[in-house]
């Protein structure tokens, strides 16, 4: 009777024995799994961490054209999504001296906040630009002229149904034009080219379809907007401008994209300063004026490589209405047409935003060319 005991009485000491000693084992081997667990979640977390993208901007500008020599800066922007529906916002500021003694910046912001639901634009500019044209405005007479002017503009936009958007704009720009020489100042003088003062205020009807806002491969953009600018909003003169703006794409092939854009702009009342200029690549802005423009562009994207891409353009503008000499202008004189066509190469610097590299030469009629280096496709 006491041989079962003692067995008992053993088993059970070994028993207290053994158990704590396979607890702390299983303890322990918990313990390590628990701690390689962690060890590899913050290896994780590091590792995404490491392989977010950088919501900062670095992008070098550049262009170069016969009537605004050359130009280089820098733009600094950074990139922020504020949820998950809207669209990535940019906010920055950049910077241009040039040959000439031209300095040109700016700041802006383009955001989209509240499930998209919300857009504003906006931003500020301040340049003083030297000019130096050999046919100014068609004259025949060469121009040296000096542009001092700062410009602020803000829009909101509201999602009002599906892709369509309501809102509101205004801007305000204190633009002074004044000749570099006697001879300059007296041409001016002629052909009425003054600087202005002028505030206004508008309404925005906006249609957007795009699958971005940087890089669209498919949708189409409607803009139509109008600008009454008005003496006792800071201006000098009471005027109307209006605009719309259409741009279409199409992908096809292996992600190449077909791109058209066609721009209107329509002047009432303006000052000569405040005319509608031709809007394509190659030309300089403001050196061709007229009360009215219009103009069509086409644009073909080549995917080269993963982040590379290839563009080839080309379009034409008219200017109609009253001219800066007032004669009136139509597009069946050939005079009054603009052709410009050109190429170009693109790099994708932040794929999730779709932002690009664009180095591009265009081409327009006698010596109108530039080159250009910049931040997004031209639309």
């Amino acid at each position: 009777m006491s041989t079962p005991t003692r067995f008992t009485g053993l088993t059970l000491a070994l028993s207290l024995v053994v158990l704590p000693a396979t607890a702390a084992e299983t303890s322990t081997a918990d313990t390590k799994k628990d701690m390689a667990a962690t060890s590899q979640e913050e290896s994780a977390e590091k590792k995404e961490n490491s392989a977010a993208p950088s919501p900062w901007l670095f992008v070098p500008l550049f262009s170069s054209s016969p009537k605004l020599d050359t130009a280089a800066g820098m733009m600094v922007g950074y990139m922020h999504r504020f949820d998950e529906k809207s669209r990535p916002s940019m906010f920055g500021v950049s910077a241009k001296y040039t040959t000439s003694d031209s300095l040109i910046a700016n700041a802006f912001a383009r955001t989209s906040f509240g499930e998209d639901h919300h857009r504003i634009l906006g931003g500020v500019m301040v340049g003083n630009i030297n000019n130096d044209y050999d046919n100014y405005l068609g004259s025949g007479k060469p121009l040296e002229t000096n542009d001092n002017y700062s410009f602020a503009f803000l829009r909101y936009l509201y999602r009002v149904e599906g892709d369509w958007f309501l809102g509101a704009q205004g801007a305000y720009s204190n633009y002074e034009l004044q000749g570099n020489d006697p001879a300059s100042d007296e041409i001016l003088d002629e052909m009425g080219l003054v600087g202005y003062k002028s505030g206004g205020l508008g309404a925005v009807v906006m249609h957007d379809s795009r699958d971005s806002d940087f890089k669209a491969t498919k949708g189409w953009y409607l803009n139509i907007n109008n600008m009454a600018y008005r003496e006792n909003l800071g201006g000098e003169q009471d005027f109307n401008i209006y605009r719309v703006d259409y741009r279409g794409y199409w992908e096809h092939g292996d992600d190449n994209v077909f791109a058209v854009r066609s721009r209107h702009q329509f002047s009432s009342d303006a000052p000569v300063g405040a005319y509608s200029p031709v809007y394509l690549r190659g030309y300089t802005p403001g050196e061709y004026l007229a009360q009215h423009m219009s103009s069509i562009e086409v644009e073909e994207r080549y995917k080269l490589a993963d982040r590379w891409t290839a563009t080839a353009f080309v379009g034409a503008a008219c200017l109609y209405g009253d001219s800066t000499n007032g004669q009136q202008l139509n597009c069946g004189d050939s005079d009054n047409i603009y052709p410009a066509w050109g190429a170009g190469v693109q790099y994708l610097l932040k794929p999730e935003a779709g932002i690009v590299v664009n180095l591009e030469y265009a081409k327009g009629k006698d010596d109108n060319q530039g080159v250009y280096l910049k931040m997004g496709y031209n639309f």
